[in-house]
């Protein structure tokens, strides 16, 4: 069978197929091929060299640059662009000759049983995508090393990274016949990497072939990055009212693109419109008007009137956007005064200094991130429930959808290969945890719970990412019951939530690809031990890399003490060590609750528990208003939540997808359907690209100073707007 026959490109042929075997979701009958040829070859050399090579290569990058003042990610686009001419070059020259091994019987095998092809490539990429995050244990280390001043081991290091990031298969093995198999979950980002390889192994006589369109795209992209990634940084975000007013701190702080409104402020520059969002291209219309709902909600009515108007909780005292902590006289908190030789909370110290104060940001955050959490279950147990149960009671007697029905060809995943991997796991997290102890603080039954929470969660958050492209997060309320439960250890704390979160939001990843692989007919075994070995591959040079650049690069961090023009800022772990202070350190009681200033922001978690429940009941009461069922709380909640994401990364994630998901979507689908995902590839691939080469051939020693080169020009935006109070490079107001 010929993967490049016409006749087997579906899903132009749906007339060939039973109409009830089709994809209920229009995307996936426009995207995803509805035929599939099981004697192409998966398991070859190949595949295992490239993508292996690929998950060193990714993940040695993305955690070099995770450091950056500007983070860079190199995606799997990458790798997926990159891997194909090597592919081919690889079929071209290896031998042919066939071969056996002693211990598999009278199997035979080669080093080149054929042309590459599209199955083989699609391993490959999942194998590479392995790699494209940095594990988030990883921000534990840092911030004992870099933050507390601490020490810890690399033995330990290594095991909290590996633990972690594998301890979510167990919760996917659990959860692929809920949100894998049925049609109706169809993890919208998949559909771009699918229609990714298509276009780049299939034939397409059209006048400009998605191939073709690809290529032009990615040119574009490659060659417009050169200004805001190095010529003209100014257009990554240019702010007009920061260059009108350049002496008002009120005016920069509305128009700052980066620590205010965003108002009038706009981005140029596609890695800051899909660097903390993702793709707006991907997300479905609904999911971008219901973040834009929530975000015009929080950020241009709550915000405004809490700041100016009510001056809640003294906000004015402190800059307008933040994620650092502050005293009451808007100075930066001195943490390290409150921490004994224990490492654990000196509570005389504590007295002293006084209450913990945020940003109004910081703090609507959080309350936002309550609603969220709580709002997801809720809309999950309206909207899903019954269908949930069903497939509980009965989940192989409803009729599969074509892609089901073809991949029944395949042998099945054993359930004990799961249940192997979180025994495994669990026990080494257990050793962790008993046998150094001193250097983590999480307690035994600290990860029984987290696994247990973990677990509780990955359903909802699955279901909620697999039909709205769209993932909350646990770590905020997972921090918190730990911080009520277990406080003063800041690193326990950060341990508690990196089990409970990340084991659940690997879990959702490993889903994600399983559909990719599901979409792409791959054995669910192929995908299952390249995704396991590029786990630990991918958490091994993450900490490894991060170990050096621990070691070796002064002040890594500590934005105070480095040069001005350094890149070494650490913004994401700024966060979570604010986190680590205000969670485990200090502890949600005396913050949170009646010993703190911020009990009113629990009220986020009844907001969130309630909104759903009432979307449902109109839903019911006018089954004939079809669009009452898009309000999706969980994705309007959090739209105003995703902290640090700036102003300017909404604007341009809005833009740009009401442009191509509204518009182009509703008069040129026949344009969408084949360009869309092409172009959201081309984007990623040619931002990062450039990025990799901008950095390694000028950033290095050669840079351009001139007006435009000036990130934003929004320097007053940070200060706090109360008057009498000093901050260091602001003005005193009187």
């Amino acid at each position: 069978m010929n993967v490049n026959d016409p006749k087997l490109k579906g899903p132009e042929d749906e007339n060939e197929i039973d109409p009830d075997e089709l994809s209920p979701i229009e995307q996936v009958r426009l995207t995803v091929s509805n035929h599939d040829d099981p004697s192409l070859p998966v398991w070859t050399f190949r595949m295992w060299f490239l993508g292996m090579l690929s998950c060193v290569i990714l993940s040695f990058v993305n955690t070099f640059f995770s450091y950056r003042k500007e983070p860079l990610s190199i995606t799997v686009i990458t790798a997926q662009v990159a891997t194909l001419p090597v592919g081919h070059f690889m079929a071209k020259v290896l031998p042919k000759k066939k071969f056996r091994i002693p211990g598999f019987g009278s199997r035979e095998f080669s080093l080149n049983p054929g042309p590459f092809n599209m199955k083989e490539h699609a391993l490959i990429s999942i194998f590479a995508s392995t790699g494209t995050g940095t594990a988030y244990a990883i921000s534990i280390v840092d911030i004992i090393k870099a933050f507390y001043h601490r020490k810890i081991s690399f033995l330990a290091s290594w095991i909290l990274v590996v633990t972690t990031q594998v301890l979510g298969y167990g919760w996917a093995g659990i959860m692929r016949k809920y949100v894998v198999e049925p049609a109706e979950m169809w993890w919208p980002s998949s559909l771009v990497q699918v229609s990714m390889f298509r276009a780049l192994h299939e034939k397409d006589n059209n006048r400009m072939s998605r191939a073709k369109f690809f290529v032009i795209a990615l040119i574009c992209s490659f060659s417009w990055y050169t200004f805001p990634g190095y010529l003209m940084q100014s257009l990554s975000t240019l702010s007009l009212l920061c260059l009108v007013f350049p002496h008002s701190i009120t005016a920069q702080q509305i128009g700052s693109g980066l620590q205010g409104l965003g108002i009038a402020s706009f981005t140029f520059d596609w890695s800051v419109v899909a660097s903390f969002l993702g793709s707006p291209l991907v997300s479905p219309f609904f999911v971008t008007l219901n973040a834009l709902i929530g975000y015009v909600a929080v950020i241009y009515v709550f915000v405004p009137i809490a700041y100016w108007g009510l001056n809640l909780y003294n906000v004015k005292n402190y800059p307008f956007f933040s994620s650092h902590l502050f005293n009451k006289r808007g100075q930066l908190y001195n943490v390290s005064a409150i921490v004994n030789d224990k490492f654990e909370i000196d509570m005389k110290a504590y007295e002293k200094e006084g209450h913990v104060n945020l940003t109004m940001f910081f703090a609507l955050t959080y309350a936002l991130s309550f609603a969220t959490l709580i709002s997801t279950l809720t809309h999950v147990a309206c909207f899903n429930g019954k269908e949930i149960y069903q497939r509980f009671r009965a989940s192989s007697k409803g009729k599969p959808d074509i892609h089901t029905k073809l991949m029944r060809k395949y042998k099945d995943i054993p359930g004990w290969w799961f249940t192997l991997i979180l025994a495994l796991s669990l026990a080494l997290s257990l050793v962790l945890c008993i046998f150094m102890g001193d250097q983590v603080q999480l307690p035994w039954w600290g990860v029984i719970f987290a696994a247990g929470f973990a677990l509780f969660f990955t359903l909802p958050i699955s279901i909620i990412t697999a039909t709205t492209n769209q993932t909350p997060g646990l770590n905020v309320i997972t921090e918190y019951i730990f911080g009520v439960i277990y406080s003063g250890r800041p690193v326990a704390n950060v341990c508690f939530k990196t089990y409970g979160f990340i084991s659940m939001s690997q879990a959702v990843y490993f889903l994600n690809d399983f559909k990719l692989g599901h979409y792409m007919k791959i054995p669910p075994r192929s995908m299952f031990a390249v995704q396991f070995l590029g786990t630990i591959i991918a958490g091994t040079i993450n900490i490894s890399m991060a170990w050096y650049l621990l070691t070796s690069i002064k002040n890594i961090c500590q934005q105070d003490l480095l040069p001005r023009d350094s890149p070494w800022t650490c913004p994401g772990d700024s966060v979570f060590y604010s986190a680590s202070v205000i969670w485990g350190l200090i502890g949600p009681k005396r913050i949170f609750g009646h010993l703190g200033n911020y009990s009113a922001l629990n009220w986020g978690f009844l907001g969130g528990a309630i909104a759903p429940i009432i979307v449902w009941f109109a839903h019911k009461r006018f089954p004939n208003q079809d669009w009452i069922r898009y309000i999706t709380f969980p994705v309007l909640l959090s739209g105003g939540s995703m902290f640090p994401v700036s102003s300017v990364n909404y604007n341009g994630w809005f833009v740009v997808g009401f442009i191509f998901n509204f518009f182009v979507y509703r008069y040129r689908k026949k344009w969408w359907q084949r360009y869309n995902y092409v172009l959201s590839a081309a984007l990623d691939a040619g931002v990062a690209f450039m990025g990799v080469l901008l950095y390694f051939s000028l950033h290095q020693g050669t840079s351009i100073s001139w007006w435009g080169n000036a990130v934003e020009h929004c320097a007053l935006a940070k200060c706090p707007t109360a008057k009498g109070i000093q901050v260091d490079g602001c003005p005193v107001q009187f």
